[in-house]
């Protein structure tokens, strides 16, 4: 007899036998990897199904069953991380502070950050290639030195070293400017 899922109903058995056997500590696993509880669950569910798909809960036996799901929820998480990076996301938190300053979307205030933003671009695009990447990692995304460091396979110190050059010639360059308004 089958059910509707398509298993018959001893194997529908089994696989929430393997559910219940596997779910808590699964999910602990995943918790180690990425930032929040609710991306947890969520690739629990997509390694549960995978594993569903795969027949997982009657083809393996003892620990090769949850040595299969770490794996799966590894590559799971690494790929969530990758997605977290190509494309970073807004917290509410930030789109609400922003919605009630209304003073800071003001057409003066807009056309003078687009100003701003306009002359940080061109100060950037002339500092060496490696000051940029450096750069755009600490405040683009907000990664601290060590961080940086890491996917740069440099030292920390040398990371330090970039930044303070690149800084120091943004100041300059600013100086520079503000030193010629006043002319």
């Amino acid at each position: 007899m089958q059910h509707r899922t398509g298993l018959p109903v001893s194997d529908e058995r089994a696989f929430a036998e393997f559910y219940q056997r596997h779910v808590i500590a699964l999910l602990n696993f995943i918790r180690r990897y990425v930032p929040t509880r609710e991306d947890a669950e969520d690739i629990l569910v997509d390694v549960f199904f995978a594993a569903y798909e795969q027949r997982m809960a009657i083809v393996l036996h003892g620990d090769e069953q949850f040595a299969w799901l770490r794996q799966v929820a590894y590559h799971k998480c690494v790929d969530l991380l990758r997605r977290q990076q190509r494309r970073p996301t807004v917290t509410l938190e930030n789109v609400a502070e922003i919605l009630c300053e209304p003073d800071e979307r003001s057409p003066e205030q807009v056309a003078l950050r687009t100003d701003d933003h306009t002359l940080l671009h061109a100060y950037l695009t002339e500092l060496p290639a490696q000051q940029q990447v450096v750069v755009h990692l600490k405040f683009g995304q907000r990664l601290s030195g060590i961080e940086i460091a890491r996917r740069l396979n440099k030292s920390e110190s040398s990371v330090s070293m970039l930044l303070a050059r690149a800084l120091n010639h943004l100041r300059e360059m600013y100086g520079l400017k503000e030193r010629r308004s006043r002319q």
